[in-house]
């Protein structure tokens, strides 16, 4: 079996996973499904855009295949529980090295920094609970 699931939308594209969005990154620039392709309208998936861009990455919203998918040089899923969650391999198929990529790894040390307050810029973001 598999950990997870890409849901395509009613054209074919690339939705979301089961529970989360979806960032294909190929040539360091973001890619994401839009708004029109039956997406999760996630509060993770606004906050990794802004963080991405923050960082000086490209970030893309348009339809994606599974070729697109098949070719990226990385992928990951956001979301409230899975934060940013690498995928390494989708029908059998390595993703990149197959392995969590560079991009990725640097938005999720980037997202738990924010999440734990260690990063001033982003604290409006936060609302602070014991």
């Amino acid at each position: 079996g598999y950990d997870e699931a890409v849901i395509l939308d009613h054209r074919g594209f690339i939705s979301e996973g089961s529970g989360e969005n979806i960032f294909l990154v190929k040539d360091n620039i973001l890619y994401t499904p839009p708004s029109h392709a039956s997406i999760l309208f996630g509060i993770t998936r606004d906050t990794v855009m802004v963080l991405a861009r923050d960082l000086g990455y490209r970030v893309v919203e348009e339809d994606l295949t599974r070729a697109m998918l098949y070719m990226a040089d990385e992928a990951f899923f956001t979301g409230t529980a899975a934060e940013v969650t690498p995928i390494r391999e989708v029908d059998d198929i390595p993703i990149g090295e197959g392995q969590p990529g560079p991009i990725t790894l640097k938005l999720l040390k980037e997202y738990k920094a924010i999440v734990h307050g260690q990063k001033h810029k982003y604290e409006k973001w936060l609302t602070y609970v014991e």
